[in-house]
């Protein structure tokens, strides 16, 4: 799954989004969204969904190879 983290980086990157604005849409900490996003924090399905809506994906776009 780590590629899947890199493609979430990328794809928050081409959407012009920071992680601060990532956090604040979340409702999280900038930390927090911060380490979802480097494999310091295990990502749970509900927050996997959350970030798919943002971006307008569905979660296996972003998180499954």
């Amino acid at each position: 799954m780590g590629s899947s983290y890199i493609k979430l980086t990328k794809i928050r990157k081409e959407k012009k989004y920071s992680y601060e604005e990532m956090a604040e849409m979340l409702g999280i900490s900038k930390c927090f969204y911060w380490q979802i996003e480097h494999k310091k924090r295990r990502l749970y399905y509900d927050m996997a969904k959350r970030i798919a809506i943002i971006f307008n994906l569905k979660p296996d776009d972003i998180f499954f190879e």
